[in-house]
């Protein structure tokens, strides 16, 4: 006769407090899409081009009827390649942009992907949240978060300073030179940035931290980094993710950015499955349906409709 299996352990997974902006709530059962507009015409992606101010509102509203709850606007190319872009021609870019789509959508959370305090200073009043991918390299930045009410995405950059491709990128720590010397790099910086930002008067629920793929990465730390996912969100504040179509994906499968698309999916579902609220995406539906089913496999997010098998 043999003996019954055992009960199922309790499924434990990774959860991260909840990212508060504008009123709204952000968690593992309302996880976010943060839709990409780049008001630049050298985008890494062509389909993310939007010079044209008209071009960027199309592309909002489009990112709002796909399902986006955050829209992040950045006016400069984050590598090294194109041209260079000055504090007053990047606020020229993304101000005229966020006061149209503050005035479209009143109640939509707007980001602002930028390094400088001046361009963070002077979208006061219509900006939620600073996307900082440089990791303070203005330190004043924090601080004009802060003082403008706007949250701040603290990030990790290997310590290379705004528009550098990495090359030759190692890391190592006392314990010597492996795989993990970038995930405990990458954990120290965070929860430093973090640290700082509170410091400055940054509301805990208005910080997030992003492990910022390829920025400082080759993409084999890339891919360590987004397994572990978990201890990023072990750190105790919201994880956000940029993830999409990003150069790890396109050299792991042998993919031009136009074909990273189920690529970044996969990114995306483990990224959701170990902890991430906040997902930065071009691909904004496919995004939302894949962050919404991961919450429900979770059993953070009750299905929309549970009739099969039902009398």
């Amino acid at each position: 006769m043999t003996s019954a299996p055992p009960d199922p352990a309790p499924l434990t997974l990774p959860r991260t407090p909840a990212l508060v902006l504008r009123g709204r709530v952000f968690d593992a059962s309302r996880p976010a899409v943060m839709a990409i507009v780049n008001r630049t015409s050298d985008s890494f992606w062509a389909g993310n081009r939007h010079a044209a101010l008209e071009d960027a509102m199309t592309a909002l509203h489009a990112a709002v009827a796909a399902g986006a709850d955050i829209v992040d606007v950045g006016g400069v190319r984050a590598g090294q390649e194109g041209a260079w872009v000055d504090a007053d021609e990047e606020i020229g870019r993304v101000l005229p942009f966020l006061e149209a789509a503050r005035a479209a959508y009143p109640q939509l959370v707007l980001s602002l992907d930028t390094w400088r305090s001046e361009v963070a200073a002077a979208a006061e009043g219509v900006v939620d949240l600073v996307n900082d991918t440089w990791a303070g390299h203005d330190p004043d930045l924090v601080g004009v978060a802060a003082r403008i009410g706007a949250g701040v995405v603290c990030s990790h950059t290997g310590g290379l300073p705004p528009r550098t491709d990495p090359v030759a990128v190692r890391y190592a720590d006392a314990r010597g030179s492996d795989e993990l010397a970038v995930v405990r790099d990458v954990l120290g910086v965070l929860a430093a940035g973090a640290r700082a930002a509170e410091a400055a008067g940054v509301p805990r629920e208005r910080i997030l931290v992003d492990p910022t793929l390829d920025f400082g990465k080759t993409t084999r730390h890339s891919l360590v980094t987004l397994r572990h996912t978990a201890d990023v969100a072990a750190l105790g504040y919201p994880v956000l993710q940029a993830l999409s179509r990003k150069d790890f994906v396109g050299e792991t499968l042998d993919l031009e950015a136009d074909e990273r698309l189920e690529g970044t999916l996969a990114a995306t579902a483990v990224a959701a499955w170990l902890g991430t609220t906040v997902f930065r995406a071009h691909d904004v539906r496919a995004t939302r349906r894949v962050v919404d089913m991961v919450a429900s496999i979770r059993g953070e997010r009750p299905p929309v409709r549970a009739v099969r098998g039902e009398p």
